[in-house]
């Protein structure tokens, strides 16, 4: 019982004395984070902090098991079989609390000029914690193993007081089963070809498991069609719709390249410019250089086939009219492209080139005060 309470202190007493020198310690590596940032960085701070901890509570186990290793080779004289695993474990420890104090301190003095972490820091970081935590968990296994080896008899009852308290959970929990030497007592008068029927109760897992679902659909039935704060998948369905429509007006009016009937403008000097680039390239062949007109109509007086507003030329490139010879440019052209030709087209009005093609169509003008267009005959 002697050796008992001087084990158990000594574990107290080497976690503890980790975890002050730790707190002690720590405060240089806060302030030399501190003076190579802008701004504090708690976070990294703390990890900091913690990962020189968990080193210091490594170095207190790493005695302890010492400690329990020395008692056990003069207990069962064993040295050549446990002293290497002993030695390799210690020298093991110890050099990684060495490497995981130098890449502690190497990330100190590398932190990032401002406030949140790099992705390599925190990684780092990380990956030294959590190595931290599977020493410490690897050498409280390691210290258990001792305590059985040098307390055998309270080894044996922890393990048969685990053994009862896991009986009970399970009777309670999971099983609830009727031992075989009782099941005379549940057994049912149905037989079938020979086959008898056990009363047994139903496992407490599947019946907790059920009376959960019951309460999930009670509160389902309450939130969805009662009290209607929830929705259907066709009002979440619309509600989505709605929300899509909307970022894709917010994206179109952002983005210049998003151009179609409905935001169509006369574009400027420049895209007048694109305009007359492909027109000269494209377009002369059917409408004549100067837009007077050859197989196609005359694009300069006032009359148009297809009326004469720049959305109804932006349509008719775009589309055009297979029937009347006019194909459509939708796939050739970017629909920027359609709206600086269109533009250019809509300059030509009023130029009168010479060998000026006929009139074809309708008169076309527009309202001088709403820009509405008009058709007379």
């Amino acid at each position: 019982m002697r050796f008992k309470r001087n084990l158990n202190k000594k574990i107290y007493i080497a976690i503890l004395a980790g975890m002050f020198t730790m707190t002690l310690q720590a405060q240089s590596p806060a302030e030399t984070a501190a003076a190579t940032t802008s701004s504090d960085n708690h976070a990294q701070t703390l990890m900091i902090v913690v990962a020189f901890l968990l080193a210091f509570v490594i170095w207190g186990l790493g005695q302890v098991v010492t400690t329990l290793a020395r008692k056990t080779l003069e207990k069962n004289k064993e040295a050549n079989k446990v002293l290497p695993t002993v030695l390799v474990l210690a020298f093991s420890l110890w050099g990684y609390s060495s490497q995981a104090q130098e890449k502690v301190a190497e990330t100190v003095k590398t932190l990032p000029n401002y406030g949140g972490m790099s992705a390599n820091d925190f990684w780092l970081l990380a990956s030294v914690i959590s190595t931290e935590i599977i020493i410490i968990i690897f050498l409280l296994f390691f210290i258990k193993r001792f305590e059985r080896e040098l307390l055998p008899q309270k080894a044996k009852a922890k393990s048969a007081a685990f053994s009862a308290w896991w009986s009970r959970i399970d009777k309670k929990l999971f099983t609830k089963a009727v031992p075989i030497e009782r099941e005379a007592d549940i057994l049912l008068d149905h037989d079938y070809d020979g086959i008898r029927e056990l009363d047994n109760a139903l496992p407490p897992w599947w019946k907790y498991g059920f009376y959960i679902t019951i309460g999930i659909a009670i509160v389902y039935l309450l939130n969805y069609e009662v009290l209607g704060y929830g929705e259907n998948p066709t009002q979440e369905y619309n509600e989505e719709m709605a929300k899509a429509k909307i970022q894709m007006e917010a994206y179109a009016a952002k983005s210049g390249n998003t151009v179609d009937e409905n935001n169509i403008k006369m574009p400027g000097s420049d895209g007048l410019a694109k305009g007359k680039e492909i027109f000269t390239t494209t377009c002369w062949p059917c409408h004549g250089k100067l837009g007077e007109g050859g197989v196609g109509p005359n694009l300069t007086d006032d009359y148009w086939l297809h009326k004469g507003s720049l959305k109804d030329i932006f349509e008719s490139i775009k589309n055009g009219y297979p029937d009347k010879g006019m194909q459509s440019w939708e796939k050739t052209f970017s629909a920027v492209q359609i709206n600086d030709l269109a533009g250019y087209i809509k300059s030509l009005r009023g130029t009168n080139p010479p060998n000026g093609k006929a009139p074809q169509g309708d008169l076309y003008t527009e309202d001088a005060d709403s820009g509405s267009p008009s058709i007379k005959k």
